[in-house]
């Protein structure tokens, strides 16, 4: 099992450093979609300054707890599409018959799929979430460890959901439209303060959609750190991830080799 899950890692950094070299091979446009990324959430900050200067808070937060939000949520969308790019269109690859390629190699078949592409503007998120986590909390040594570690378990749980959304395909058909649905969803939840959340609503963001342990869970714990809730956020986390796992390879032998043949013809 460690074996297992060494090999996969491995397969990560080495996808990880191929697309990075290959999206470097243009820096112009490397830069431009960056900085442009930067530059687009940046106008957020904006605007939740200037709500903050005519009320003290929001659902129980702050301006520094928001902003502790969207730096999470930002650097963990940015991992998952940086690291696991081809997440956005597995759906189609499914429809499409694309997978083919990938069953044939000795690999983890999803570890393979998701970690060969990347999404250049990703990169933006994670560094505007970096630079902006810095500009409110500071460079303490405790809290900005446990912001990387938050933003690597946000990124694992944001993923876990996605391919979850993608893997339907298998069971319902193409599921793309799910998947934007889902996208959506989890960012809207993750972005806003928890205290607005009740009912219905409160119950879908700690399950079916578990936005809360992407942003909520942590800023609670760089405010107040608990091992409780620290070791609740894990075993979630972990459980998502094992979760989809399984899900997806079990719709795997569903999964019809040539569909792209079909289609051409």
């Amino acid at each position: 099992m460690l074996m297992e899950v060494k090999k996969n890692l491995q397969l990560i950094a080495m996808y990880f450093k191929f697309n990075l070299s290959a999206s470097m091979e243009y820096r112009g446009s490397f830069l431009m979609q960056t900085f442009g990324m930067i530059l687009n959430n940046s106008t957020f900050i904006f605007f939740w300054w200037i709500l903050f200067s005519n009320i003290n808070t929001i659902g129980g937060y702050g301006f520094k707890e928001v902003m502790g939000l969207w730096a999470i949520a930002s650097t963990s969308y940015g991992l998952s599409f940086v690291v696991f790019g081809n997440i956005r269109r597995l759906s189609q690859m499914i429809i499409n018959g694309e997978l083919d390629t990938y069953l044939l190699q000795p690999k983890d078949v999803l570890i393979n799929i998701i970690s060969s592409s990347t999404v250049i503007s990703a990169w933006g998120d994670i560094f505007y979430g970096i630079i902006l986590f810095i500009g409110v909390y500071g460079l303490s040594p405790v809290s900005f460890s446990l912001f990387i570690l938050f933003c690597i378990t946000g990124a694992i749980m944001f993923s876990s959901v996605l391919i979850f959304a993608n893997a339907l395909t298998f069971y319902m058909g193409n599921s793309q439209g799910v998947f934007n649905l889902v996208l959506e969803f989890m960012i809207t939840f993750s972005i806003y303060p928890e205290g607005i959340y009740k009912g219905f609503t409160k119950l879908i963001i700690y399950t079916f959609l578990p936005a809360a342990f992407i942003t909520l869970f942590p800023v609670r714990l760089l405010n107040a750190f608990s091992w409780n809730w620290f070791i609740l956020l894990m075993i979630t986390v972990v459980g998502w991830a094992t979760f989809t796992y399984f899900f997806f390879n079990k719709g795997l032998k569903k999964y019809e080799s040539g569909n792209l043949i079909v289609t051409k013809l």
